[in-house]
């Protein structure tokens, strides 16, 4: 093992000269061909880097551009998972921004729920919602069909945020993990949507679902998650493409790594998890796999306890955006640099070279 990250520097250098190599040699060949073709005199090897770096630094380093911004007077949304993390800091921001907020929350007299109750306002009201249940779901929607100002303007936004993670290998992982996990993150998201899109269609209003970075690319020990957030990008993709002639906006918000923002994970929950996952294994995969290599990818798992960015607030921002902006994004990915650029090689280069370099 000692071995491997020498290798994964040595793939990481060896991809980079390449790339340098194409950009060097390839990249002016195509834009002299391209500024030839449109009737331009044909650009040099310095025009070409030039023209490079601008547009990585349009798509990339720029601030998000102005695309107009919809009146938050009269305009209600709900969010779900409002208990802790983003949904209880979505509702706050919602609610100080003016808007009339819904806010699900799986314990109606958790302290998530009491904290908004103790705001004692108007315009923010919890819902007890716990998105397994169809009868919680249709109860949410007579409450908010019950308390919209105007019922005839509909609900302008579902934030589709309850959600749960776990970890563990395929082997370790039961079936009834992965079935829960995707009841929540998944038939949850999907159960809502269907329950408010009429609400929604007759504002012309937004629907915004928290996928995942890991909704686009997979990760070991990771597959319960990912398997239902590659679904939510699914669902959104096909909701978008049929709510485009209601007027309806559908938007993925692909967070990266807050752990430590959010709490999502910790030392007890990686300590409690271990436990049941190396009990409910059959005894030849405990033979097989060997305790001191359950071990190890469990130190891995607590090690990322304290990773992670420390602020929510690019989150807000992108949902705010994905709400208020009268042309809103199809994807959001709030992440760290890092992990962006491992999204775009995972998802844009070969599978050879992207196992290569980070498996």
């Amino acid at each position: 093992m000692a071995a491997l990250p020498m290798v994964r520097v040595a793939l990481l250098v060896a991809f980079s000269v390449f790339l340098t190599l194409i950009l060097g040699f390839g990249l002016p060949s195509v834009l002299n061909l391209f500024a030839r073709w449109c009737g331009f005199p044909e650009a040099s090897v310095t025009e070409s880097v030039v023209l490079l770096y601008a547009l990585f630094v349009l798509y990339v380093a720029m601030p998000r551009l102005p695309r107009g911004t919809v009146k938050v007077e009269g305009k209600a949304v709900l969010i779900t998972g409002c208990d802790t993390g983003f949904g209880l800091a979505l509702a706050k921001h919602f609610h100080k921004l003016g808007f009339t907020v819904f806010a699900g929350c799986l314990f109606k007299d958790g302290e998530g729920a009491k904290e908004l109750e103790s705001l004692h306002s108007e315009k923010l009201k919890v819902v007890e919602l716990d998105v397994c249940s169809e009868e919680q779901v249709s109860q949410a929607l007579r409450f908010v069909t019950a308390n919209l100002d105007e019922l005839e303007k509909g609900l302008w936004a579902v934030v589709n945020n309850a959600g749960i993670s776990t970890f563990g290998e395929v082997e370790f992982t039961t079936m009834d993990t992965y079935k829960q996990v995707s009841e929540v993150n998944l038939w949850g998201t999907i159960r809502v949507t269907k329950a408010f899109l009429p609400l929604i269609r007759r504002a012309k209003g937004r629907v915004v679902n928290i996928a995942s970075m890991y909704g686009r690319m997979g990760n070991a020990l990771r597959s319960p998650y990912c398997v239902s957030k590659y679904g939510v990008e699914a669902f959104s993709d096909c909701l978008r493409y049929e709510m485009k002639v209601w007027g309806v906006k559908v938007s993925v918000v692909e967070p990266g790594n807050f752990i430590v923002a959010t709490g999502i994970l910790t030392r007890d929950i990686v300590t409690t998890t271990a436990e049941k996952l190396w009990k409910e294994a059959p005894p030849g995969v405990q033979e097989d796999y060997g305790k001191a290599h359950f071990e190890q990818y469990m130190a891995l798992m607590r090690s990322y306890c304290n990773s992670g960015q420390r602020e929510i607030e690019p989150v807000l921002d992108d949902i705010t955006d994905a709400i208020t902006s009268e042309r809103p994004y199809t994807r959001y990915n709030p992440m760290e640099p890092h992990w962006w650029i491992r999204m775009q090689i995972m998802t844009h280069l070969p599978a050879a070279i992207s196992d290569r370099l980070y498996f």
